[in-house]
């Protein structure tokens, strides 16, 4: 049978179902160029607007894995990552990462910078000094097989398929499709070769899809295709009704990250998701028993400084400090101006609007507002009041961290807009809320 785009395109519109072969066709020119923009925004949108079922978002995802390199694995445990669906203060995969490495497990965690309000992995890594975030997928694999764990980006070889329809979805007013986005999420994923994976899914005021219920699709989505797709797949869906860390800011959370590895402070909502995530993985790669076993492991290590090891040796391979662990609080930069931002009026934080927040720290140089942006590493907010905390005279809202007093202004003035205050606390969401397998 000849395949061409035109009769994939009026079968999807027709809401006719595909066959894997019509999405093997599709991602294979989607990746080589065949397949043109309009054809592009023409298939992201009759998915967006008919849907293509679990069926097929296991062939699509296959599809547009299989358009690029897949990495092949001979190591001595199993191959394992997390991905989070984005939030504000999640550091959790500098702490994931090199504690799962300390377990027994090997890590190719293939990370993302900042999009939207949301911090990148790599733009935080990268606040290190010479700290490469981008490397081929040779070198991905020498600093797993040496260390047990690499945080980089994909680099142009993983599922280029992917690389042109996410671009096209951006333009198109079709990102937030469950379905493409489950099949986005998961050919990168899928191609790091890994034998179990454990999924974020963030809901609240922070999160991209802060309706519970549009979460729970999601992460029912993810967990079908990925299993559907031969990945040993958990998801647990978590809190993003507030900053997960007490920070929000490149450096800022490379330190908090720091603090907790090193024993020295740190947000415990940021320990305990890490702790989570952390023993159902390797629960799904049979290095413990169940979560709970797993959990124990994960505190033991970062608790007795494995953790922090593993992660220096990365920081090392990849070409920062090699004594970061040690000095890493004169290793990363730091902001010129620092404020503590006081409320109005003394009350407890009742609410945030948590993208509000991470729009501020974005507008105070710590993301992209276009893609050629520069970012600073140094600016954000350290000493974030949490959610049920009283705030007044003596203990502030924050500390803004700016390049000068006026930027400082304009990020004091956004974070009162962001938080409520009231004369009684209200209860705060439970962090962990469902697990879904």
């Amino acid at each position: 049978m000849t395949r061409d785009a035109r009769s994939i395109l009026a079968a999807l519109r027709e809401g006719r179902s595909l066959v894997q072969d019509d999405f093997i066709w599709f991602a294979n020119h989607l990746a080589d160029g065949v397949v043109s923009d309009a054809q592009a925004g023409a298939f992201a949108m009759a998915i967006c607007q008919t849907g293509i079922g679990t069926e097929g978002r296991v062939a699509l995802t296959d599809a547009m894995c299989a358009t690029g390199e897949v990495l092949d694995w001979d190591v001595g445990g199993p191959v394992l990552d997390k991905h989070s669906t984005g939030g504000v203060g999640d550091t959790v995969s500098l702490l994931l990462a090199p504690a799962l490495a300390a377990c027994g497990a090997y890590v190719p965690m293939l990370s993302g910078r900042g999009l939207g309000h949301t911090g990148g992995t790599l733009d935080k890594l990268e606040a290190i000094p010479g700290y490469s975030g981008v490397v081929s997928s040779g070198e991905v694999k020498r600093v797993v097989s040496a260390v047990g764990c690499a945080i980089v980006g994909a680099s142009a070889d993983i599922a280029p398929a992917d690389k042109r329809l996410y671009a096209v979805r951006d333009v198109t007013s079709t990102v937030e499709s469950i379905d493409l986005i489950t099949a986005s999420i998961l050919s990168k994923k899928l191609a790091e070769g890994l034998d179990g994976l454990v999924l974020d899914v963030k809901t609240g005021s922070g999160a991209f899809m802060n309706r519970r219920e549009d979460a729970r699709a999601l992460a029912h989505s993810l967990v079908e295709t990925a299993q559907g797709a031969g990945c040993a797949t958990t998801v647990l869906m978590t809190d993003m009704s507030q900053p997960l860390a007490r920070s929000a800011g490149n450096a800022l959370e490379v330190i908090e990250a720091m603090e907790i590895l090193t024993g020295s402070g740190g947000s415990n909502r940021l320990w305990q998701v890490t702790v989570s995530l952390g023993g159902e993985l390797l629960a799904l790669g049979g290095l413990v028993e169940d979560a709970a076993a797993g959990e124990a492991q994960i505190r033991e290590v970062i608790g007795n400084g494995r953790a922090a090891e593993r992660f220096g040796r990365m920081v090392a391979e990849l070409g920062g400090p090699k004594d970061f662990v040690a000095r890493w609080r004169d290793r990363l930069p730091a902001a010129p101006v620092m404020i503590e931002i006081f409320p109005q009026t003394k009350g407890y934080i009742t609410a945030m609007d948590t993208r509000a927040i991470g729009e501020a720290v974005v507008h105070l140089g710590g993301g992209r507002l276009v893609q050629s942006d520069k970012i600073d590493p140094g600016v954000g907010f350290s000493d974030l009041a949490a959610l049920g905390e009283l705030v007044d005279d003596n203990r502030p809202l924050a500390r803004i961290h700016a390049r000068n007093e006026d930027d400082a202004r304009q990020a004091a003035a956004a974070l009162h807009q962001a938080v409520t205050l009231d004369d009684v606390p209200a209860d705060v969401p439970h962090l962990v809320q469902e697990r879904i397998t």
